[in-house]
């Protein structure tokens, strides 16, 4: 199935998202009760309280926002990251429908992610609506056949059927030989790293680190060369 696949028409893509208050006490009362069931519903045990589970609120796409969406693609060799990024979501949000609608509405483009199809794609479509923005077609999914849904999943491609368990980016590049993006922070710290640093460069960074271990896990799927530092390019 793979060898039917170019590369060229792909959109690779990551996503940071963090809560969307600096802390569990600036929730406003309404959101601060539904977030409180929430965590009850999270919660392993009655030593976990609404308070201590809000570094979490960044995953779910009713309490998060997203920060930073760095995607890349392949045009003559070459792998091209760009950024999306900023304090303001709408905004990033409508600067990625519109490289979606003007650049990805064809037949044969596909975004891919790695756990995208339980996290990344969902995430975005979901903070869009809440933003108000239209959907673009790779994102509107509602109603589709799974056999018209332009999204693959560097995760789910792992699987090969296997439901049981959930392999990380960071492990499969390992195990591939690629180099970690993982060498500055991890994904629970990124939440941190907005609010309590400030630093949403760091931040961004990460984000198109990630971009290009998804691609090069997906090159090594495909039994491909990986694409040379040299010929990575971050605009």
């Amino acid at each position: 199935m793979l060898d039917n696949i170019h590369c060229e028409n792909i959109l690779f893509l990551d996503i940071e998202t963090v809560s969307q208050y600096a802390g569990y006490e600036e929730l406003p009362e309404n959101l601060r009760i539904l977030w409180d069931y929430k965590a009850s519903l999270i919660a392993h045990d009655e030593t976990y309280t609404p308070a201590t589970l809000y570094d979490r609120a960044g995953i779910y796409a009713e309490f998060g926002k997203i920060v930073c969406i760095s995607v890349g693609h392949i045009r003559d060799k070459h792998l091209r990251i760009k950024s999306f990024y900023g304090h303001d979501e709408k905004a990033l949000l409508e600067e990625f429908a519109d490289l979606l609608n003007k650049s990805y509405n064809r037949k044969e483009s596909l975004l891919c992610a790695h756990n995208g199809k339980e996290f990344d794609f969902p995430f975005i479509a979901r903070r869009m609506l809440v933003n108000g923005i239209r959907l673009p077609m790779t994102l509107n999914i509602a109603g589709c056949k799974p056999w018209d849904i332009k999204h693959l999943d560097t995760m789910e491609l792992w699987k090969f059927g296997d439901y049981k368990s959930f392999t990380s980016l960071a492990l499969l590049t390992t195990i591939f030989g690629i180099p970690s993006p993982k060498n500055d922070i991890q994904g629970n710290q990124v939440g941190a790293v907005y609010w309590q640093e400030g630093n949403l460069e760091r931040i961004v960074n990460y984000c198109q680190k990630d971009v290009v271990a998804i691609v090069q896990l997906l090159k090594r799927y495909k039994g491909e060369e990986l694409i040379a530092d040299d010929d990575i390019i971050v605009v």
